[in-house]
């Protein structure tokens, strides 16, 4: 979650030669796979993309992140270049101490899948993630998630292995009896 304060504002109004003053606005956001749901359901597009948002696209989705009810439409009006730079600062943020390594081989080139909010409520569904973590902040949601993989993978690896292993020994047994059976050295 990440405090939003909106500051006062003097303004000059030169058709009617006077200052005018904005009032100082407070509210909460949080960044979270709702946030990006909402947004995508407004804009059609995916959120999580290298395109460049606009301005317009980035005030939306400050809207969308706002969990503090009845916000006046002027604060978003109003946000300041620190404003959207902390803004951005905060969703940037990875909001865990768990990192990964780079990995080994470079990454193969061709079309990256895209990333929607439906996509990632299929990998929480698939990973049995519960529901109450969209709430979460997104980096650490997207953290979790990669976790769950690297441990479902390092799992399967291991079991595959051990499955390996038995199938061998069986296999081993089966050539045996044939043997035996057949009364034969190989």
């Amino acid at each position: 979650m990440l405090t939003i304060h909106v500051p006062a504002v003097r303004l000059w109004d030169s058709k009617l030669e006077e200052f005018s003053y904005t009032k100082e606005y407070t509210f909460i956001i949080e960044h979270s796979l709702i946030s990006i749901s909402k947004w995508e359901s407004t804009w059609h597009i995916p959120f999580i993309s290298d395109d460049k948002k606009t301005y317009e696209q980035t005030v939306d989705y400050v809207k969308c992140m706002t969990i503090s009810q009845n916000v006046n439409p002027e604060a978003y009006k109003n946000l300041t270049k620190e404003n959207l730079k902390e803004i951005g600062d905060y969703i940037q943020d990875p909001r865990t101490a768990t990192w990964f390594s780079k990995p080994k081989q470079k990454p193969k080139p061709g079309k990256k899948e895209v990333t929607t909010s439906e996509l990632i409520y299929y990998w929480m569904v698939a990973l049995e993630i519960p529901f109450e973590c969209q709430k979460w902040h997104l980096n650490r949601l997207l953290t979790l998630i990669k976790v769950c993989n690297a441990k479902a993978k390092s799992a399967n690896t291991k079991s595959s292995k051990g499955d390996k292993k038995k199938i061998l020994a069986n296999n081993a047994e089966l050539n045996a009896a044939r043997r035996k059976s057949l009364k034969t050295s190989g």
